[in-house]
């Protein structure tokens, strides 16, 4: 016996999209990710815009006068000076405006770059880390949905500072800054980062590892950077005009608001995110174009260790963090030997230095650079510390501590890296301020002296490990909180000595605690102090650790 069935077409799913639109979804994961970061993004914009706004009105209190600004602007005419600041021609007329957009562009490009890429990979590269983006594709999200609306999110956080720095900048008031001038300001910041966040879209492709592709992206920002100060500081701008970086300072705010360079930046974010599109469709979700190595067939004696599985775990990074600040403070150094000549002419940092002490102008502006370097070395010491809470949301502690590993002894790898690591970078800071410092002012002893000066700061750094510690054994969900400490570090340890804060603020600081070499004597007690007073945090904080739940998947 037959049965003739009738069949007709399978019905589609509620919700389909006819034709497989590969951007289904966009708009709703959009709305996610700004939901997500209420918190991260508006932080990053206001600190940014303060941190623009506190150094533009403190150019008038420094440079009051235009004898001042001359001076200032002679000070600068240096290899050394152009390559920390920006091009030549923003010297020929060195108004509040000019001075603003020669000191501080290249450097906040550099900043906004690094939110930039963290927004693209966090809201890509680690959603499929982590497993979420295949769980969301199974409902109807297209393929390039999550890429898209990184890229979005990252447009709207640069559109949102360039007219907030707009606004800001032309209600300040200072001679030189007008509306016009604080467009393009604005608008070149926007520009930077929207070609770091295509940029980000690319390397996001190429890796399986968030960190992986942040730190490929992140190379791209700090070779745009070198290839722009090589290029300021030579006979030639060739090099300058390799880099977005370069191309955005010659737009020339508050000089000649030329709005054509920043078209490259448009063009190229336009190329690079093209590329990234066009390289997800080549790889499956959670891969990477770049084929992993096959591992070993049995792990290395030191990868049955909690240190040895951290320093694995975090050797890219301290590798990282090692070469920058290396070079960081060769750059410092390099300007030394002019540095009396610069600022001979501006009464407000002479009276920081004063305050310093120090038996010279070389030696108290060395101490007061070394707050730069030292600050960095703690968003080194920060991301280690915290390490073990990223490892934890993403389920990778649970195997582990399910074994006879205890926290104590897991925590403290990580821990012990972040230390040991945060202790090297500071080494090699000091190191790179040294040997360039010695060159620059042919006096060998800077050598001994500088490296001596960085490495005082590390009982301040392992306070700072405490701290962090302390907030990931009791109050993970505040981890965060921990950047507090290096963000105050920077305030009031280096723009605090221009800006005459009171004394007290400083003292809150690990920081403010150490001595100020090689301007100031050594003084070994506050330095026993801060040790006593980190080891104290870290068995509160590991306590705390053993004590509360562990956060699983």
């Amino acid at each position: 016996m037959t049965t003739a069935t009738a069949t007709t077409g399978t019905p589609a799913p509620a919700g389909a999209v006819p034709g497989g639109n590969a951007l289904a979804g966009t708009r709703i994961l959009v709305r996610f990710a700004l939901r997500r970061d209420r918190i991260r993004l508006p932080a990053w914009i206001l600190a940014l815009l303060l941190g623009t706004l506190t150094t533009a009105d403190s150019f008038r209190t420094l440079y009051d006068g235009p004898e001042d600004r001359a001076n200032a602007a002679r000070a600068a005419d240096s290899p050394a000076g152009l390559a920390t600041s920006g091009p030549r021609h923003y010297l020929d007329d060195y108004t509040f405006g000019s001075m603003l957009s020669h000191q501080m562009l290249g450097f906040t490009a550099v900043l906004v770059g690094l939110m930039s890429v963290l927004i693209v990979t966090r809201h890509t590269r680690a959603e499929e880390e982590t497993g979420r983006a295949e769980l969301v594709r199974s409902a109807v999200v297209g393929r390039h949905a999550h890429l898209a609306a990184a890229l979005a999110v990252a447009v709207l956080a640069n559109l949102a500072l360039a007219l907030l720095l707009t606004a800001g900048l032309a209600g300040l008031g200072p001679e030189g800054v007008d509306t016009a001038g604080s467009l393009v300001y604005g608008s070149a910041h926007a520009a930077a980062g929207l070609v770091f966040a295509a940029v980000a879209a690319v390397t996001v492709q190429v890796t399986a590892h968030t960190r992986g592709a942040s730190g490929m992206a992140l190379a791209v920002v700090g070779a745009a950077y070198a290839l722009r100060a090589a290029g300021d500081s030579g006979e030639s701008e060739t090099l300058s005009w390799l880099s977005p970086i370069g191309w955005v300072q010659r737009s020339y705010p508050y000089v000649d608001d030329r709005w054509w360079p920043l078209l490259l930046c448009l063009v190229c974010a336009a190329a690079c995110a093209a590329a990234g599109f066009a390289l997800s469709t080549r790889r499956d979700v959670g891969a990477g174009l770049r084929p992993q190595k096959p591992g070993r067939p049995a792990a290395s004696a030191a990868l049955a260790t909690p240190f040895g599985l951290a320093l694995r775990l975090h050797r890219g990074m301290l590798t990282g963090f090692g070469a920058g600040l290396f070079l960081m403070g060769a750059m410092y150094g390099s300007i030394l030997g002019d540095a009396e000549e610069m600022l001979k002419d501006i009464d407000q940092l002479q009276e920081a230095l004063d305050r310093i002490g120090g038996t010279g102008v070389t030696e108290s502006f060395a101490s007061m650079v070394m707050v730069v370097l030292v600050v960095v070395a703690a968003v080194y010491v920060v991301l280690a510390t915290l390490r073990p809470r990223a490892e934890e949301t993403a389920g990778r502690a649970e195997p582990l501590l399910a074994t006879g590993l205890s926290r104590a002894r897991w925590a403290g790898g990580h821990l012990a890296v972040a230390v040991g690591g945060g202790t090297l970078v500071l080494l090699l800071a000091g190191l790179g301020f040294g040997v360039a410092g010695a060159a620059s002012t042919g006096d060998g002893g800077l050598l001994p002296a500088l490296v001596g000066a960085a490495l005082a700061y590390a009982p301040a750094l392992w306070v700072t490990a405490g701290a962090a510690v302390v907030l990931f054994g009791w109050f993970p969900r505040a981890s965060q909180a921990a950047w507090a400490v290096p963000a105050y570090a920077f305030v009031v340890g280096y723009l605090g000595e221009i800006l005459r804060f009171p004394d007290w603020t400083n003292d809150l600081s690990p920081f403010g605690h150490v001595p100020r070499l090689p301007a100031a004597d050594m003084d070994w007690t506050p330095l026993l102090l801060l040790t006593l007073v980190a080891a104290g945090l870290v068995w509160l904080g590991l306590a705390g650790f053993r004590r509360r739940d562990l956060e699983t998947k």
